[in-house]
């Protein structure tokens, strides 16, 4: 199975609720969200960072849209180890939005802290997970410096966001 790391504009975009994402991108986002749930395995970490932040972005209730209903699956299989691979991650005493696992790399210091988990998880599993973006162009503008340190990305919106080498 693959396993995957999710930024949380992928479920955004695929509950249309991103101005900058046209139809065929929130097509592609809801298919990334279904293969993950059929055929995927998704990489969280165990101090629940992406899954707290799913949870202030999303509906638990997993309505009325398709990000919602992937937001419920989350829920649902996070204990699950066939569905989800869980990775510890350690945050710097003084910086809770910075990560041991995050590489040390001066090409990355402008790299928005609020995604660094997901870069952390990715890194600290052994998975070899993807991680997928829609619209942030912050995992383009530094593309180069994270996948020489390691990181697969997969931008599932290419018209909008693609990566700048």
């Amino acid at each position: 199975m693959s396993a995957f790391v999710v930024d949380t504009n992928v479920p955004i975009v695929a509950n249309a609720r991103s101005k900058q994402a046209d139809a065929d991108c929130v097509i592609t986002c809801i298919q990334a969200l279904v293969e993950i749930r059929e055929r995927g395995v998704i990489v969280l970490d165990d101090t629940l960072l992406i899954l707290k932040e799913y949870m202030r972005n999303l509906d638990m209730s997993g309505q009325p849209g398709p990000g919602d209903f992937f937001m419920k699956w989350v829920w649902t299989i996070q204990a699950h180890p066939d569905h989800c691979k869980q990775v510890s991650i350690t945050a710097h005493a003084d910086d809770s939005t910075n990560f041991a696992e995050f590489p040390k790399d001066a090409d990355l210091a402008n790299f928005d802290r609020s995604d660094r988990k997901f870069v952390a998880v990715a890194l600290a599993s052994d998975s070899a997970p993807d991680v997928l973006n829609a619209v942030d162009s912050d995992w383009a503008d530094f593309y180069t410096a994270l996948t020489r340190n390691g990181l697969r990305l997969r931008f599932l919106c290419p018209q909008h966001v693609s990566p700048k080498e």
